[in-house]
């Protein structure tokens, strides 16, 4: 199983940008892409829009990320109930954290598994929740982390998880879900690096450790970015095989709104050709 995921375009230029991504990547047939959703704005329509969008007018199915933060249980309700009249089967559910510069307040539900609840009690959903190898990054206690992490996966029906770039954290954090008794399906979330700054402060926002290896590669070629996209691009391919050879069969992409280095790493995996 393999997935991409896309976040809506604020400009003309990037939506053409993103246009163009969706025609590239929907020839690689993924099982579903998914795209992000922002508390504030107008980033709530946007991201409802484009899955609209994707489901009627693609062949790929769409997954609607949506959050707690900033929402009243009845918005919330309204977007979901917006989303099946759609025929929108597919949601993330996140506890997210609302805009600084916005103002707006925390919201009414405390965690994503409120929301899958709500969800469930409103239609037929495929829920998914997202999940931290690294730990979440608000959270200080390891144990206490992953006992609510496999709280969150027993409501939800998958998972995916944020990007990370060593095999071993994979391992481990799939180590302490089977000890906690964690049954529900997780999909490991890869990141191709081909700009190291701005992947490194994605990093540190999200908790991901950011090897000192990589960025030693990455640095080196910093002045030539087609250098720097192949140094990407393997080690994310890297990774995959290594994970591939454990029996990992299936892969969740953050695209950035981008196509080359995701087909590049499925032509890499034999899993199709670069179109």
């Amino acid at each position: 199983m393999y997935s991409f995921e896309f976040f809506p375009p604020k400009t003309p230029a990037a939506e053409a940008q993103l246009a163009e991504t969706l025609r590239d990547l929907e020839a690689l047939q993924p099982s579903f892409v998914s795209v992000t959703y922002g508390a504030g704005g107008t980033t709530r329509e946007r991201t409802h829009d484009l899955v609209v969008w994707i489901n009627d007018s693609t062949s790929m199915t769409a997954m609607a990320h949506l959050t707690c933060a900033a929402h009243t249980s009845a918005e919330l309700e309204e977007i979901l109930t917006r989303y099946a009249g759609a025929g929108v089967q597919n949601v993330l559910a996140l506890r997210g954290d609302p805009p600084k510069d916005l103002g707006l307040p925390r919201g009414e539900l405390d965690h994503a598994t409120d929301l899958v609840r709500l969800a469930r009690e409103l239609d037929t959903f495929s829920i998914g929740v997202a999940v931290h190898p690294e730990g979440h990054p608000a959270s200080t206690n390891a144990g206490e982390d992953r006992r609510r992490q496999a709280e969150k996966l027993a409501a939800a029906d998958f998972g995916l998880s944020q990007f990370f770039f060593e095999p071993h954290v994979w391992f481990d954090f799939v180590d302490d879900l089977d000890r906690l008794g964690v049954d529900t399906p997780v999909t490991p979330g890869i990141m191709p690096v081909t700009n190291v700054k701005s992947v490194k402060r994605m990093a540190e926002l999200s908790g991901a450790d950011f090897p000192q290896w990589l960025e030693d590669r990455l640095r080196a070629v910093e002045d030539d970015p087609d250098a720097m996209h192949r140094v990407g691009v393997d080690a994310a391919t890297d990774l995959c095989e290594t994970l591939r050879a454990a029996g990992v069969d299936r892969f969740h992409f953050y695209t950035l709104n981008r196509s080359t280095a995701t087909r590049e790493i499925y032509a890499n995996l034999g899993l199709g050709p670069v179109a």
